[in-house]
């Protein structure tokens, strides 16, 4: 490890943390040991698990029981490779502009059971501003006793991700509606310096609330991988609907902010509309590592051009398939600049995959 990397509290779950966060450290260096990074689950034999808690259920479900579950979980799960136990609390994606408004609950919708949102409430900016969280949001404060009752009861077996980090204009996104912030953007750009600044604002003290209710430092991770010093998956799936200027004005800027308060962080790149943005995201400071999200119905194999593209930028890439699907990517991808993820039905299974990967590496 290097000098002066605290060395990762040890997990019940992750007996072998010392050797994963050796690697995960080598990797964020841009280094490689002896493979890719390469996170890979398997299921303890003869067990089952119980249902996964889905967005509904963190809202409105029972705290303790919840947790319990994800331990159970974890328990009869085995973490090879460079996967960590970790728990995801988010309630939903646009959690973070609800806990800036006077919105108490999320827009459900039976069709659409996985997801939710918030309801436009900006009429007026000059009403509206300075966007502030609301640390007095029912919500918001449900999810801070989450994290300091899972942050207690997991202690020692797993670790607690960040919240689904939907901010800088996807703050503004759902607060104003869509259409009419794009029709701000061109009518009232000074209107939105001041918004923006506000947003980035709300993503430093919703990252240090949690983290404090997390006990993150504490522990040392992040966001289901080894970190020292923090590491989140950042995004901005408003930028699709915006061009090269004002991207460079109003978003850029902030996921740079963003990167440096997270230390590592990751970007969500959600579909092709996204790349008008590419040389901007590549040349950013601080973004380490990409995920791209294609359309429905495009294959990662149709995108290998893309990612060669994002490695070559110098970026990382991180990316999940079966394990022959990894296998077949190996060949086209840089090792020391990727991440695989993927599941298998055995600790053998793992096993093998990872010994090919050493030997085709």
């Amino acid at each position: 490890m290097n000098e002066g990397t605290r060395k990762p509290a040890p997990l019940e779950f992750k007996p072998d943390i010392d050797e994963t966060a050796r690697r995960w450290e080598a990797y964020y260096a841009g280094d490689i040991i002896d493979r890719p990074i390469i996170s890979v689950t398997a299921p303890v034999e003869g067990t089952k698990r119980v249902p996964f808690s889905g967005y509904r259920d963190r809202v409105y479900g029972d705290v303790d029981k919840i947790i319990d579950n994800a331990l159970f979980n974890s328990s009869i799960t085995q973490y090879l490779g460079e996967s960590v136990p970790s728990f995801w609390l988010s309630f939903g994606p646009d959690e973070i502009p609800l806990f800036c408004g006077p919105q108490e609950d999320f827009v459900w919708n039976d069709e659409s059971g996985g997801t939710n949102w918030s309801k436009p409430w900006v009429e007026d900016w000059e009403d509206a501003l300075p966007l502030r969280l609301n640390e007095e949001h029912p919500l918001w404060r449900r999810m801070i006793e989450f994290y300091r009752k899972a942050a207690e009861k997991m202690a020692g077996k797993m670790i607690l991700s960040h919240l689904d980090l939907h901010t800088n204009m996807d703050i503004l996104a759902p607060i104003r509606g869509p259409e009419r912030l794009c029709t701000d953007l061109v009518d009232r750009p000074a209107v939105i310096d001041r918004a923006m600044a506000d947003a980035r604002a709300v993503f430093s003290k919703v990252w240090h609330a949690i983290a404090e209710a997390g006990r993150m430092e504490e522990f040392g991770y992040w966001q289901g991988m080894y970190s020292p010093g923090g590491a989140a998956i950042l995004q901005c799936d408003f930028c699709c609907m915006i061009g090269p200027e004002m991207f460079r004005r109003w978003v850029l800027p902030a996921l740079e902010e963003e990167a440096g308060i997270v230390k590592h962080a990751f970007f969500h790149w959600d579909g092709p509309g996204a790349l008008k943005h590419f040389d901007d995201i590549i040349g950013s400071r601080g973004l380490h590592t990409m995920g791209y999200v294609p359309n429905p119905g495009v294959t990662h194999e149709e995108c290998m051009d893309l990612y060669r593209r994002i490695q070559a930028g110098g970026k990382g890439l991180s990316i999940g398939g079966s394990p022959d699907q990894i296998k077949a990517w190996h060949r086209e991808l840089r090792p020391e600049k990727t991440i695989y993820s993927t599941g298998v039905g055995s600790r053998a299974e793992a096993e093998q995959l990872l010994e090919w990967f050493v030997k085709h590496t």
